[in-house]
């Protein structure tokens, strides 16, 4: 598959989208309403010849506008190996760098969703 050329809007709605944020926190994010927000995912939808947003989201890793890989670098199979081996991750400075910017993004994502 051909990458087709999406806008930034787009593309921002495409990662949104795959690290799991609903139509209205990627509204919030793109300072938009929802249904402008839902309008840019039916656009992206058609560019990309999907069903879903999950399709979408596959075909995009596939066409390389998403690298596909996780986005927490604690994920890898390095930070598992320090487990197995009974060593401490956070003394691997990237393995505990990349645990602090993930439990941020989770703090962040927990305040979105929590209600108002």
């Amino acid at each position: 598959m051909t990458a087709p050329a999406l806008d930034e809007r787009e593309q921002r709605v495409l990662e949104l989208s795959a690290a799991g944020f609903t139509y209205e926190h990627i509204a919030r994010e793109l300072g938009t309403g929802r249904p402008f927000t839902a309008k840019l995912a039916s656009q992206l939808l058609k560019k990309l010849g999907a069903r879903s947003m999950p399709q979408a989201v596959l075909l995009a890793c596939r066409a390389g506008l998403l690298d596909g890989r996780p986005q927490r670098h604690g994920d890898h199979a390095g930070y598992e190996a320090h487990r197995r081996r009974g060593e401490d991750p956070k003394l691997c400075e990237a393995c505990s760098a990349g645990e602090r910017e993930h439990k941020a993004a989770l703090r962040a994502r927990q305040r979105l969703s929590a209600p108002a």
